[in-house]
């Protein structure tokens, strides 16, 4: 039987990025929060100190920062007519797990979306008529413009500190920065990073095509910074220890970093961490969340009372949420009705390893930081003539070389035997002169009729629960989008000197053991129409009032860019509505 904790003002599901924006922003407005986190705390000096935290084997191989699928998982097929069976290992993605969620261990590659990102399924129409779309295609205007977001992104940005070069401020088009980029109301806080040899290289070959590079916006900082809450950050030192990990440095921008040290202060505020939420509670009605239930470490079951709920956890954890608690009408992609589940993307990734003469060329790719690279954006989003290419979307490319770690960092040319002497002779020689594969390549995922989330019929958690079923292909628009992509990526290693290159395309079917991005979207999305998306503008849901459903799984498709300011720049948005219209009134902030 559950145990009834005291009532709060809000209860916040997961404690990473959202999650401690709404909880300072709400505890700012005098209200008492409880957070529910699933995983460990995690304290920057304690658990990352820098004598230790680089280890590549702890972090990167074994994945010390991550949730085991021995906790829970899900189930994958790539087709509807498949049946889906467990994932055993991560691959294609890495759900987060403990206090700080994917903040921790992320690049801190912080980007805003295009303004046409936004109204997507509008601006392309009216560019290229509705014909031009897949049929299958399900993308849709957000219900949000940059406009309105702006202030949010800035927020966000300020922040972390982030570092950078501005493209357009306040509409004026500024040299070295992203010329692509909406209109910014002020500067980056911090310089760009400086960069290394091979970056600098890609930026002067990608200038000789025509193309306009600028400096990747980066959350690992350049310089010493004090953000708007006085949390004081430090300068990078280019370990090469980011994506995976967690920085000691106190110089990559996570919610330890920025907005923790401030927020475990408040008297107003408390965290319980290695609580699993099992439900949101909801009264007779239906239509009022009353608040949730979660178990603790030693199976015992709790309940905490609440007036406003607020589910901020990964993308996924969000819609099983939502579907356990029979909130909202679960996606039919059959009949193509239904909100909970529709429109689940991913992203579209691939690379270019290129090698280059090793007496001419020394990259030293172990100096290095996780958002660190010159790109290029004349290929992302709308920003070029797809009308003779027969696709839409696209994507960001740059040599963002994160790292050149010794377990992984092995690029060796094609037709390399895969072990013995002369792999290990062509390891040696290609270590220092050779890109390795990341993510040069950051491609959008548009969505569609049979890319969805449901409950697994057979499959079920240590609770009894359904394990969510993931059904996820890649299609034609994609693929070819990806191919054209990184064949103009090619171009630019080939005018910087490779003597040889290897196109790693992103091929179909869509292989759930291969590593992407963990930036999976959708399944619980915004929009204007209670018919075709779970939440409104605010992202607040159309069935459940006092229920807020912040993070990536409100996205309608995922654009080409990492999502994380994005998500951020949405949970400022939807605390600054609930501060300023629900909690003078509360109820629907839209009427369907």
């Amino acid at each position: 039987m559950a145990r009834r904790l005291p009532r709060k003002d809000v209860v916040i599901v997961g404690l990473g990025w959202t999650g401690s924006i709404l909880a300072n922003e709400l505890t700012d407005a005098g209200l008492e929060v409880a957070a529910i986190e699933r995983g460990p705390w995690r304290a920057a000096a304690t658990d990352y100190p820098p004598n230790w935290a680089q280890d590549e084997l702890r972090y990167r191989i074994r994945h010390e920062l991550f949730l085991q699928p021995a906790q829970t998982t899900f189930t994958f097929r790539n087709k509807m007519s498949q049946t889906g069976l467990p994932i055993r290992n991560w691959g294609a993605f890495m759900p987060p797990n403990g206090v700080g969620g994917g903040g921790v261990h992320w690049n801190a590659e912080t980007w805003r979306f295009l303004p046409t990102d936004f109204v997507l399924r509008t601006h392309l129409t009216q560019r290229y008529g509705a014909r031009f779309l897949p049929a299958d295609m399900t993308i849709q205007d957000w219900g949000v413009t940059y406009a309105e977001l702006e202030p949010h992104y800035d927020r966000f940005e300020y922040l972390c500190g982030t570092c950078g070069q501005a493209g357009n401020l306040q509409g004026q088009i500024l040299e070295g920065g992203n010329p692509f980029e909406g209109p910014r109301s002020r500067a980056y806080p911090n310089p760009p990073q400086p960069q290394p040899f091979s970056h600098t290289l890609f930026a002067q070959a990608a200038r000789t095509l025509g193309y306009r590079p600028f400096p990747q916006p980066s959350g690992n900082l350049s310089r010493e910074y004090r953000n708007p809450l006085g949390v004081r950050q430090g300068p990078c030192s280019y370990c090469g220890f980011c994506e995976w990990f967690g920085c000691g440095n106190y110089s990559k921008a996570s919610p330890q970093t920025t907005i923790l040290p401030v927020l475990v202060r408040k008297a107003n505020f408390v965290a319980r961490d290695r609580c699993e939420v099992t439900r949101i509670n909801l009264d007779p009605s239906g239509r009022r969340a009353t608040g949730v239930t979660f178990v603790d470490t030693s199976g015992q079951e709790w309940e905490q009372p609440a007036d406003l709920v607020l589910v901020c956890a990964y993308t996924i954890f969000n819609v099983q949420l939502l579907m356990l608690s029979n909130i909202g009408q679960r996606y039919d992609p059959v009949a193509n009705r239904g909100v909970i589940g529709r429109n689940f993307t991913h992203q579209t990734i691939s690379d270019v390893v290129s090698f280059f003469d090793p007496k001419k060329f020394i990259f030293n790719p172990f100096i290095a930081s996780g958002a660190i690279g010159m790109c290029i954006d004349e290929f992302n989003g709308d920003n070029f003539d797809h009308g003779p290419h027969g696709f839409v979307g696209g994507g960001y490319m740059g040599q963002v070389q994160t790292n050149g770690r010794p377990i992984e960092t092995t690029p060796v040319p094609p037709g390399t035997p895969k072990w013995g002497a002369k792999w290990k002779q062509a390891v040696k020689e290609n270590y220092l002169s050779a890109t390795k594969p990341g993510t040069g390549v950051h491609g959008s995922m548009y969505s569609y009729r049979d890319v969805y989330l449901d409950l697994d019929p057979t499959y079920k958690d240590r609770f009894g629960r359904p394990l969510v079923r993931i059904t996820m292909d890649f299609h034609d628009n994609e693929l070819k989008q990806n191919r054209f992509l990184t064949d103009r990526f090619a171009e630019i290693f080939q005018a910087m000197g490779a003597r040889q290159m290897d196109k790693q395309y992103r091929r179909a079917p869509y292989d759930i053991g291969d590593y992407q991005t963990t930036h999976l979207c959708g399944g619980a999305i915004m929009g204007t129409d209670p018919k075709t998306s779970a939440l409104n503008r605010y992202l607040q849901s159309w069935d459940v009032p006092n229920l807020f459903v912040i993070g990536a799984s409100a996205f309608p498709q995922n654009a080409g860019y990492n999502p994380t300011g994005t998500v951020a720049a949405l949970a400022y948005w939807s605390a600054e509505a609930i501060r300023t219209r629900y909690l003078k009134s509360p109820g629907p902030l839209v009427h369907a």
